[in-house]
């Protein structure tokens, strides 16, 4: 299938990590990101096909979690007839409202899914007040 006889549907297409021209003319993209909130803990999941973990840089400081890595092209030289994984550089910024306890921040990457768990305090942590009998 050629490039130009791509569906109208996939022309269109906003849900992908789109490549994006900054000043310094390096490629950069978005990749997907969730976060998921438990009492005990926010979970970063940043899915980032084709990063190895030497390239990615994460950063928690005044209360902004901060992702930077570098994704390298998959093939040199080829011709894609639709290409749907981000390229180069990314960075990605979260503000992060609750209390964290910085020294237990863990981050691993497998299978292209970088997981960040940022521990809640002790103090913003949720607790059980018991009800004593008078």
């Amino acid at each position: 299938m050629a490039k130009n006889a791509l569906s109208k549907r996939e022309e269109k297409r906003t849900d992908v990590a789109l490549p994006e021209q900054t000043r310094s003319s390096a490629v950069t993209y978005t990749p997907r990101c969730d976060i998921l909130e438990t009492a005990d803990e926010l979970t970063v999941y940043a899915d980032l096909p084709g990063v190895q973990p030497g390239d990615v840089d994460v950063r928690f400081e005044n209360g902004e979690l901060a992702i930077h890595a570098k994704c390298p092209p998959r093939h040199e030289d080829v011709h894609y007839l639709t290409y749907e994984y981000g390229i180069g550089d990314f960075y990605r910024a979260f503000a992060i409202n609750e209390a964290i306890d910085s020294d237990k921040i863990t981050a691993e990457l497998k299978h292209g899914v970088l997981t960040v768990h940022l521990p809640k305090s002790e103090a913003v942590k949720p607790k059980k007040i018991a009800v004593k009998a008078q």
